[in-house]
């Protein structure tokens, strides 16, 4: 009996500490979407979207994933005010061209319903894209 009851709390016990580590773990990256659930999402929950392309072989795009969207700071901002966006420029053309995207990495902010606030061409280093989402977020545009 006492075996069974030990064996309970032990498989509870498992089952909370890989529940919160797993909530943990989620919270410092970005939560990315494709393109078109991004933008529909940001209607919905009325953010507006930061918009990245990238290719695997860029290597600025690699150091804006190893450093930049893995700062704490910006993940965390992010996630909360902005529906992030990440597009594949080898893989996504069409959006590329939409945007006219000839560089990588290009970084574009958009209204919620999907409007051009502006763009940054090139790496932006942690500190540098936190204060630009800070920016970005505090402009009152319609639509």
């Amino acid at each position: 009996m006492r075996a069974k009851y030990f064996y309970r709390i032990l498989f509870v016990t498992l089952c909370l500490v890989i529940c919160f580590s797993s909530a943990a773990y989620a919270s410092d990256r970005v939560k990315w979407y494709s393109y078109e659930e991004g933008k529909a999402l940001a209607k919905i929950e009325r953010k507006k979207v930061f918009l990245h392309f990238y290719a695997d072989w860029c290597g600025f795009c690699l150091k804006m994933a190893k450093e930049t969207f893995r700062d704490s700071a910006v993940v965390s901002y992010l996630n909360e005010n902005f529906i992030a966006i990440r597009v594949d420029f080898d893989k996504e053309t069409a959006t590329a061209e939409k945007y006219g995207v000839t560089g990588l990495p290009s970084n574009w902010f958009l209204t919620e319903m999907g409007q051009p606030i502006g763009s940054i061409p090139g790496y932006i280093a942690p500190d540098a894209l936190l204060s630009l989402l800070r920016e970005v977020n505090e402009i009152n545009v319609g639509g």
